[in-house]
């Protein structure tokens, strides 16, 4: 039986073939990922504490890491927002975790998608990073069905140290990033 690699063995294994791909002389040119950041707005639900703390422990069962609230910096009248209200949950993930994530995320999560046709490549920006917006979090496996009370979304950043789009696209596609073809 064959046995299946992890995102980071397919990272390393691909190295040298990115490195020819994008004409690189150095194998540390090569772009990698440096972290993921998983963020969800609680806006509308900030003065519903029972449905921030599913938010709160959904994402932290997601991770496998604590998330933080995120605060509004100033008041703004027009958004009925005051200082120092919670408006988000964040987790920025490295290292171990930040693998483990991905490889639940690619092969896990995004195949349990509802018509899912491919992340566009639109999704990354000119800096090199991809942008991931979930609509409902019960895809991922570490979340039971039946428990969910309430429904939210929420978006995944990862971030690379691809300098350009192109790049950034050869390496999301090296790892394994269901993208979507070129139109």
């Amino acid at each position: 039986m064959k046995e299946l690699k992890t995102t980071k063995e397919i990272y390393r294994d691909s190295i040298k073939d990115l490195q020819k791909d994008l004409g690189f002389s150095n194998a540390m040119m090569v772009p990698k990922i440096t972290k993921i950041v998983v963020n969800a707005g609680i806006g509308k639900i900030s003065k519903e504490s029972d449905k921030v703390d599913e938010v709160f422990e959904s994402l932290k069962e997601i991770t496998g890491q604590n998330p933080i609230k995120t605060k509004i910096k100033k008041s703004i009248a027009g958004f009925k927002v005051r200082e120092n209200q919670d408006v988000g949950v964040k987790v920025t993930l490295r290292g171990r975790r930040m693998w483990d994530f991905m490889d639940r995320l690619i092969n896990g999560a995004l195949p349990r998608v509802r018509d899912f046709q491919g992340i566009t490549l639109r999704s990354i920006d000119n800096s090199g990073n991809l942008n991931i917006g979930i609509k409902e979090h019960a895809i991922f496996p570490e979340i039971v069905a039946e428990k969910v009370r309430h429904s939210f979304g929420f978006q995944i950043t990862v971030v690379s140290t691809a300098e350009n789009k192109e790049d950034a696209e050869k390496l999301y596609r090296k790892l394994g990033f269901p993208l979507q073809k070129e139109n």
